[in-house]
């Protein structure tokens, strides 16, 4: 199976956090919602995670199939997101413990044809650390840009 070109990403993430360490998830899925995937059908802007149970959960939109009929599944229902223990405790100890925040950040699928999502966690940006972000990324772009201008 070749390389899929389905790569949903949450872009308001990288603005109002900063990434600390970044984790790869599988993700329970059901039928309809591999499908709507696939179509492009998700979004990650409003999502979310929690434990729950000790089991590591993430809130999120997928667009009903439009082939689905009387078995589509619920849009924004709570999907479970599939770590080893050991990544499971350390990202609530350090959840928990420092208040740092569990983000989704990309889902897509990967060369077998699965399911994945790529979560970090996060500490939270303050106004001042979001202007700064943007006064770096447009310095970045203008110099880009003057190389350009000069090659």
């Amino acid at each position: 199976m070749g390389k899929s070109n389905i790569n949903i990403g949450n872009k308001k993430a990288y603005y109002s956090y900063e990434i600390l360490e970044k984790f790869e998830a599988g993700i329970s899925l059901l039928g309809t919602e591999i499908k709507s995937i696939r179509a492009g059908k998700a979004s990650l802007t409003d999502a979310y995670c929690k434990f729950i149970d000790n089991e590591l959960w993430v809130l999120m939109s997928i667009s009903e199939y439009s082939h689905g009929g009387v078995y589509n599944h619920e849009p924004n229902r709570e999907r479970k997101l599939l770590l080893t223990k050991r990544e499971l405790n350390r990202l609530a100890r350090k959840a928990i413990n420092t208040g740092l925040t569990i983000v989704p950040l990309k889902l897509y699928i990967n060369s077998k044809g699965l399911a994945k999502m790529q979560i970090a966690l996060a500490k939270g940006k303050r106004e001042f650390d979001k202007r700064n972000t943007i006064k770096d990324r447009d310095a970045q772009r203008e110099m880009s840009r003057i190389r350009k201008i000069r090659l």
